[in-house]
C-alpha cells in the first residue's frame, strides 16, 4: 500500500502514523468505516450499543456494539457543508442542494413538486452588493483601471486601486445586513406584482403565489451576491398553474422593480454616519429554458451553479473558515491585506453595533445569513432529501440482516434499543492520509461513470450528482 514515492512524499509524523496504521489488526475495519463515510476529513466518533428485538417475543434479532471496532469507536461523516473543511461532505450537500433546486425547475413529485412547474414562468436573478470603492478588474477586452490586464488567477483581482480610499466600514455592515436587503426584496417584490397586475396584494395572493431557492456568493471583493430561482405559481403552489397574466415579462420588471425600492438604514455610531443601505445597481435577470430549448441558460446549468456555490463561503477571498478574536491573528494566519482590512473592519465595528455581532462574524466578512434558503413551496427540503438517504441505508442494512421490512410485513414489529455517545472526532495523521486517498478514488469513480454517461448522451436525470 505504501511505495517508496508515497513514502518520500510524507512527512515523518505521517508516515510513521500510517505505518502504525496498517499494521494495527483492525485496519480492514478501518478502511472500511472510512470509507463508509465517503473519506470524511473530520469523521465524528461515537461509543454506544444497539439492539434489534421482537416486539411481541422479545427475541433479540440483531445487536451491535462499538467494543468490536477499532479503537472502540464508530466514525460517521461530519456532515460539514464547506468544502474547505471537508470535501467529501461538502459534495454531499452540493448534491442535495441541486436535487432540491432542479425540483423546482423540471418538478419531482417524489420531492413534492409536480412535473406542471416546467411551464411556470421562472427566472434567475442575481443581486449584487454597490460599489465601495474601484477594485481591480477585468473589463472585457479593455484594461483594468491600472493599466493592466490581469489574468484570471492574478491575486490583485477584487482588491481596492486605493486601499486609503475603500469605504471597508461600508463594505462590512453591507454584508452584514444583506439577509435583511434579501428579506425587504421578497416583501417589495409581492407588492410590485400586484401593481402591475392591477391588483391589490391580498388579490394577487387568492390568483398566485412566489417561490424562490437561493444561494449567497462572495465576490472576489468579499462582498455578498445572492442568485436566486424565482419562479410564478398558482394559488395552490407548484401543483396548480398561475394565471395569465404572471408572465416572465411582468415578474422581470417586478424584479427590477422592487431590487430598487429597498434602502435599509443603519444609525450612526461613534464616528460611523448613517448610512441607506441598497441593492447593486448590476441586477441580472435571465429567463431559464428547458433540456433542449436552445436557451441560454437551461434548468441543469441553473441547479448545478447553485450547487457550486453551496459549498463555498468567504475562505474563496482569501479569508480563513473560523473565528478570529483579535487583529494579531491576522499576521499569523497569514490572511491576504484586503479581506485583512475587512475583518479588522468587523473587529473595529463590532462595540458600536453589538447587537450585529460583527466579531463573530469577521471571518465572513460580517455576513452572518443562512447561505441557502428556500420558500416553502419552492420544493422539498435538505431535511427530507437527507431523510430518503437515511431510509434507503437502513433498508440496506435490514436486508444484510434478514430483518423484516415494516412496509411490506406490518405485522412483524421490531423494537430497536439504542446508547450512543459522542467520543471525539478527528483522524490521526496516518488516518487522514488514507481518507484523503480514498475519497480521491471515490472521486475519480464518480468522474468516470459522468464521462461514461456523457459519451452514451443519457438523459442523466441526476445531472450533475
Amino acid at each position: 500500500m505504501i511505495d517508496s514515492a508515497t513514502a518520500a512524499g510524507l512527512d515523518p509524523t505521517t508516515l510513521g502514523d500510517l505505518l502504525k496504521v496498517a499494521g494495527s489488526p483492525g485496519f480492514d475495519r478501518l478502511t472500511d468505516q472510512i470509507r463508509r463515510t465517503g473519506g470524511c476529513s473530520d469523521p465524528i466518533h461515537l461509543t454506544g450499543a444497539t439492539v434489534t428485538r421482537d416486539a411481541k417475543t422479545g427475541q433479540v434479532l440483531h445487536s451491535y456494539s462499538t467494543d468490536g471496532e477499532p479503537g472502540g469507536r464508530l466514525r460517521v461523516a461530519c456532515g460539514n457543508r464547506r468544502a474547505s473543511r471537508c470535501p467529501s461532505c461538502a459534495w454531499t450537500y452540493a448534491g442535495d442542494t441541486y436535487h432540491l433546486i432542479r425540483a423546482g425547475l423540471v418538478g419531482d413529485p417524489t420531492k413534492g413538486t409536480p412535473h406542471r412547474v416546467r411551464e411556470h414562468p421562472r427566472v434567475f436573478a442575481t443581486l449584487t452588493a454597490p460599489s465601495f470603492g474601484s477594485v481591480h478588474n477585468r473589463p472585457g477586452n479593455r484594461p483594468c483601471r491600472c493599466g493592466t490586464h490581469h489574468p484570471d488567477n492574478d491575486p490583485a483581482l477584487g482588491t481596492p486601486l486605493d486601499l486609503a480610499a475603500y469605504d471597508y466600514a461600508g463594505a462590512v455592515l453591507w454584508n452584514n445586513h444583506a439577509s435583511d436587503l434579501w428579506r425587504y426584496f421578497t416583501i417589495y417584490l409581492r407588492r410590485e406584482i400586484a401593481r402591475r397586475a392591477g391588483l391589490t396584494q391580498k388579490e394577487a395572493h387568492a390568483q398566485s403565489r412566489v417561490s424562490f431557492g437561493k444561494v449567497a456568493e462572495y465576490q472576489k471583493r468579499g462582498a455578498v451576491h445572492f442568485h436566486a430561482v424565482i419562479r410564478f405559481d398558482g394559488p395552490g403552489g407548484p401543483h396548480t398553474p398561475p394565471p395569465a397574466w404572471a408572465t416572465h415579462d411582468l415578474l422581470t420588471d417586478a424584479i427590477h422593480a422592487a431590487a430598487a425600492r429597498v434602502q435599509l438604514d443603519v444609525p450612526a455610531a461613534g464616528d460611523q454616519p448613517v448610512r441607506t443601505l441598497r441593492w447593486g445597481t448590476q441586477l441580472d435577470i435571465q429567463a431559464i429554458g428547458a433540456f433542449g430549448d436552445g436557451e441560454d441558460i437551461t434548468e441543469q446549468a441553473v441547479a448545478s451553479y447553485v450547487a457550486k456555490y453551496a459549498t463555498k463561503a468567504a475562505e474563496t477571498t482569501g479569508t480563513v473558515d473560523h473565528r478570529i478574536g483579535n487583529k494579531e491573528a491576522l499576521v499569523l494566519l497569514g490572511v491576504p491585506e484586503h479581506p485583512a482590512q475587512l475583518i479588522a473592519a468587523c473587529l473595529d465595528l463590532h462595540p458600536l453595533y453589538p447587537d450585529r455581532k460583527l466579531r463573530d462574524w469577521a471571518h465572513m466578512l460580517g455576513f452572518r445569513g443562512h447561505f441557502s434558503t428556500k420558500s416553502r413551496a419552492y420544493s422539498t427540503t435538505l431535511g427530507a432529501l437527507r431523510q430518503v438517504r437515511a431510509d434507503y441505508r437502513a433498508a440496506q442494512q435490514r436486508t444484510a440482516l434478514g430483518l423484516p421490512d415494516p412496509d411490506q410485513h406490518p405485522e412483524a414489529t421490531t423494537l430497536v434499543l439504542a446508547h450512543w455517545s459522542y467520543a471525539g472526532h478527528g483522524h490521526t495523521p496516518g488516518e487522514s492520509w488514507l481518507a484523503a486517498n480514498i475519497r480521491r478514488d471515490i472521486q475519480h469513480n464518480r468522474d468516470i461513470a459522468r464521462e461514461l454517461r456523457t459519451q452514451l448522451n443519457t438523459d442523466d436525470t441526476n445531472g450533475e450528482w
